[in-house]
């Protein structure tokens, strides 16, 4: 077998297609079984005859399907990977945001829930009082937030975001609110509060 030509070693002729080259090398191969020489020669023959097409294809002669793999092309094509949702979305936006587990959004909501019944349900509370559960607020963010990265700086910027941007929009929105629902008998202020505790509660959790 070794005087033949890669086209004899397969039994195929050199005008041979394709398909009938590689059904000849499968034959062979299933018949030769476990001898590694013999399966050896196969495999050696069918990769003579792939570079020959190759030459032939280089010089014009011959045009070769592009499904056909030569010995030097078999490099296995890259799998794309799908991007995850938090892939997707921006690097500053991953930086910021949280995956907090459920005790870590339970604590801050304790706290919120129980200053914001204070504020509420506390017969006449005054001004003083909901400027101290603010107060307390402002500090419950601040610890929950320098608990998680260990920047204090950044943790007193949010929550001082928080509260300003709180205590803003609850002095715009709250009049209308409480005129929407009159079933509701709170001040302005204690409405202010509450969804300044809110936001608080909202940073705490769900941001670094």
């Amino acid at each position: 077998m070794s005087d033949q030509n890669p086209y004899e070693k397969l039994g195929v002729s050199e005008d041979a297609s394709f398909d009938e080259i590689q059904d000849a090398r499968n034959r062979l191969l299933e018949q030769h079984g476990g001898d590694g020489k013999g399966r050896e020669l196969i495999e050696a023959a069918y990769d003579a005859i792939l570079m020959d097409r190759l030459r032939m294809r280089q010089e014009g002669k011959i045009k070769v399907p592009e499904r056909i793999r030569f010995p030097e092309m078999r490099v296995p094509s890259p799998q794309k990977e799908s991007p995850t949702p938090r892939e997707q979305s921006p690097a500053w936006l991953q930086r910021m945001l949280d995956r907090p587990s459920l005790p870590d959004v339970l604590l801050p909501g304790a706290w919120y829930l129980g200053l914001s019944a204070i504020s509420l349900f506390i017969p006449g509370a005054s001004d003083q009082v909901l400027q101290l559960g603010l107060v307390v607020g402002v500090g419950v963010s601040i610890y929950l937030l320098n608990r998680k990265e260990n920047k204090f700086g950044r943790a007193v910027l949010f929550t001082l975001a928080s509260l300003i941007i709180g205590l803003i929009v609850g002095g715009l929105i709250a009049a209308w609110v409480l005129q929407q629902l009159p079933f509701i008998n709170i001040t302005p202020n204690q409405f202010s509060t509450v969804l300044t505790f809110i936001l608080m509660w909202l940073i705490s959790s769900f941001l670094r």
